[in-house]
C-alpha cells in the first residue's frame, strides 16, 4: 500500500489564505498523526513519565490548550478563568479509559476552531500587533498562528516518541 501524502502535498486549502496555508497545513497533519498514533493507545499508559519526560496525556492536554491560547491572543483577547484552569490541569488526569478518546477528541475540536479562526482571519491584518498575556509581550497575527503551529508539531513529535517507549516498557 502506497504511503498517503502529507496534507501540504495534497494542495491548498479552500478559504485559506496563501500566507496561513502552512499553519493550517501543520495543524492539520497533526490532526492526522494524533489520532493515528492514539488509536488504543492504552489508557494506564497516559500519564507515564519516561526518564521524567513529560506523559503522552500532558502533550495531548497541551497540544489542545496551547492551540486554544494562542489563537485567543491572535483574535487580541484575554484569556479566561477557564482558560487558566486548563492550564494549571495540564499533565495531570486520571486512568479512565475513556479519557484518552475524549483529549484526543478535544484535541480535534480545537484544530477545527483553529481552522475556522484561520478562514477568516484577514490577511490585511497578519501584520498587525498582539500582545501575549499579562505582559503584553510583542508579537503579531501571523507570529502567533505560526508559533501556534510550530509548537504543535513539536509536541506531536515528542508524543509520538514518548508513546512508543512506554508501549516497550
Amino acid at each position: 500500500m502506497a504511503q498517503q501524502l502529507e496534507v501540504w502535498q495534497r494542495g491548498p486549502l479552500a478559504d485559506v489564505c496563501p500566507l496561513l496555508q502552512p499553519v493550517a497545513h501543520a495543524l492539520l497533519q497533526a490532526r492526522e498523526e494524533i489520532n493515528e498514533y492514539m488509536d488504543e493507545f492504552p489508557a494506564e499508559l497516559l500519564w507515564v513519565r519516561p526518564a521524567g519526560m513529560a506523559s503522552v496525556g500532558f502533550h495531548l492536554q497541551h497540544l489542545s490548550g496551547v492551540l486554544d491560547r494562542v489563537f485567543t491572543y491572535a483574535r487580541a483577547e484575554s484569556l479566561t478563568d477557564f482558560q487558566f484552569k486548563q492550564l494549571h490541569e495540564e499533565g495531570s488526569g486520571d486512568v479512565d479509559p475513556s479519557v484518552v478518546k475524549n483529549l484526543v477528541n478535544r484535541f480535534n475540536t480545537q484544530v477545527d476552531l483553529a481552522l475556522d479562526q484561520i478562514k477568516q482571519t484577514d490577511d490585511a491584518a497578519l501584520s498587525d500587533y498582539r500582545g501575549i498575556g499579562r505582559a503584553g509581550l510583542p508579537s503579531t497575527v501571523i507570529g502567533l498562528l505560526f508559533h501556534a503551529a510550530e509548537h504543535t508539531m513539536r509536541h506531536v513529535g515528542q508524543l509520538m516518541v514518548t508513546t512508543a517507549v512506554v508501549k516497550q516498557k
